[in-house]
């Protein structure tokens, strides 16, 4: 044990919550003995930024090692600095809560040690989930699990040794690392085992938005496909990948099906594993031994809208963990309320965010929702510079509680995200969303918030004002020959650069539809169209006033029915 009332606290992992952990806990507590143990050669470095590096937007990889004023963040600082002792390439082998001891061998030398603790902190992280597959250990096969990885791979680019890269996952790693191929101009495949990217992040509609943007920058996506072993040349290098639907050349191969939490030594130790397969933790982070706390990529989560335990590993997650932690090991009570599931990403010049439950998964736990599809710029559309964004909003239609959000685009996604995280966290309803008092002015944003005519095309439709329909299910009504019409409503002008070339269209300019109402059929069901929606839905308000019952306007107008429409063939 350390001194009489001086503190040991020993903290496995030295990624992203351990080291924050020990940072908050020196802050609070200047006697206390600190020590991080760390079986990489590195700490504190960025794990986000791997895909960043690799792409050369992060020029070297000691850039995500370094504090924000450019100190690196080694073990060095962290004993000069922090006054904490960091003990790298040594592995913790086990935990004995009893005698509470956690014995540790050297990487470098083999000895082997018992250091004892008053307090522990297990922040191991979670792996890179590995497939069964044959060919796994050929060159230039990449996990991307650590720095060193991230080098290997940006010196086989730089070396122009990555002519033809496949990503076998669709997931975030793979869409990132996708983007920084392309940064690199490395022909990209993205194989995906499920019929859509970012499964269990965003719902099938928003992703068919995002596959359209990768293929238009000749990134292949191949959906359905289950890769069953990667081949290679004499040399050992990885050449084909071989799937159940063919064979694909490849140079470089990077693995990015999941990740798991790293449980093996809490497991051992007799913690609690929780039903996510992540180790079970209370709300002040504290693991089924009360000397133990864990956080970061190896715990689950409670989600604040569901109530259930979920695993959600993020970099910023595991830091606000690591805060909660470094309290609570030195004599605080700080509470970790848990995640709404907030996340955000880029890949090829496509931003993608998320916060709450997706459509899919409000419908899978019986909740009744309503949806807005809204499109749009994300400033006002006479300002220069303005890049589009979509946002699909989800929402309790009885209680009418905003469920969650995601918003993709161009355009600035993340001011979106984080404004409808924050209603969403205090169970905020589309009312409150539509009726924040945000910022305008026309360089950052439109008079009325994008986010705010999401809620009101939600409101709109629980007050009975308005019915939308989705792209898709025009798609599907077509091809299965119903009988309908298509009003669009846009002017000659748009009409003439893009449209739905199909009998059904019938064609009045808005502005025209009151003088020329009797050409509108009658009797049948109308669905509205416009560029965006806006126009549609005011149409259909027009014939709702002169007697037509059927009326729905098309959700996302021409934008999201082209941004959305299925791809033809794998590419």
């Amino acid at each position: 044990m350390a001194p009489k009332n001086r503190k040991r606290i020993v903290i496995i992992g030295g990624v992203a919550c351990g080291p924050k952990a020990a940072a908050r806990a020196r802050r609070r507590d200047p006697s206390a003995e600190i020590v991080i143990i760390e079986r990489g050669g590195n700490i504190s470095y960025a794990a986000c930024g791997l895909p960043y590096y690799i792409a050369g937007t992060v020029p070297e990889i000691g850039g995500l090692m370094t504090t924000a004023y450019g100190a690196a963040q080694d073990a060095a600082f962290f004993d000069a600095v922090k006054n904490v002792q960091v003990r790298i390439r040594a592995e913790a082998k086990a935990i004995d809560p009893k005698r509470k001891s956690v014995r540790i061998v050297s990487l470098d030398s083999g000895k082997e040690e018992n250091l004892e603790y008053d307090k522990l902190v297990i922040a191991t992280g979670a792996s890179p989930v590995v497939p069964p597959i044959g060919g796994m250990n050929l060159k230039q096969v990449f996990l991307l699990r650590m720095p060193e990885e991230a080098a290997d791979l940006r010196a086989c680019i730089e070396g122009g040794r990555a002519d033809k890269a496949v990503i076998v996952g669709g997931g975030r790693i793979g869409l990132e690392v996708a983007d920084a191929f392309g940064a690199q101009a490395v022909e990209t495949t993205i194989i995906e085992l499920a019929d859509q990217l970012l499964a269990g992040v965003i719902d099938r509609d928003m992703s068919d938005y995002v596959a359209n943007a990768l293929r238009a920058e000749k990134v292949a996506v191949r959906l359905n496909e289950k890769v069953l072993r990667l081949e290679g040349d004499e040399s050992g290098k990885v050449s084909k990948v071989i799937t159940d639907q063919g064979e694909i050349e490849a140079d470089t191969v990077l693995v990015a099906v999941g990740v798991k939490p790293n449980i093996e030594l809490a497991k051992a130790a007799g913690l609690m594993i929780g039903a996510t397969g992540a180790i079970a933790v209370n709300d002040r982070l504290r693991t089924s031994e009360p000397d133990i706390y864990a956080g970061g990529d190896c715990v689950e989560c409670a989600h604040r809208v569901t109530g259930d335990k979920v695993y959600a590993p993020l970099g910023s997650t595991a830091n606000r963990q690591g805060r909660v932690i470094g309290d609570n090991v030195t004599g605080g009570d700080s509470v970790f309320p848990g995640i709404v599931g907030t996340s955000v990403m880029k890949t090829l010049g496509i931003n993608i965010g998320r916060t709450g439950l997706t459509e899919d998964e409000a419908a899978r736990r019986g909740i009744k929702t309503v949806v807005a599809l809204s499109p749009g710029p994300d400033r006002s559309h006479f300002f220069p510079g303005g890049k589009n964004i979509l946002i699909k909003l989800v929402a309790d239609k009885e209680s009418r509680k905003i469920l969650g959000a995601q918003v993709l685009g161009p355009g600035d996604v993340v001011r979106r995200v984080d404004v409808i995280a924050s209603v969403l966290t205090f169970g905020g309803t589309v009312d409150d969303l539509a009726e924040l008092d945000l910022s305008y002015a026309p360089p950052f944003a439109t008079a009325i918030e994008n986010v705010a005519h999401a809620s009101n095309i939600i409101r709109n439709k629980l007050d009975g004002l308005s019915e939308g329909i989705r792209p898709s299910s025009v798609r599907e009504r077509i091809a299965a020959g119903e009988d309908f019409v298509i009003l669009d409503v846009r002017t000659p002008h748009e009409i003439q650069k893009a449209g739905i070339d199909d009998p059904r269209v019938c064609r009045i300019p808005l502005s025209e539809l009151r003088s020329r109402i009797n050409e509108t059929p009658r009797g049948k069901e109308i669905l509205v169209l416009c560029q965006v929606g806006a126009r549609a839905y005011e149409g259909a308000r027009i014939l709702r006033g002169e007697g037509f019952d059927d009326v729905k306007f098309i959700e996302g107008g021409l934008n999201l029915w082209n941004s959305t429409k299925p791809p033809e063939g794998k590419f």
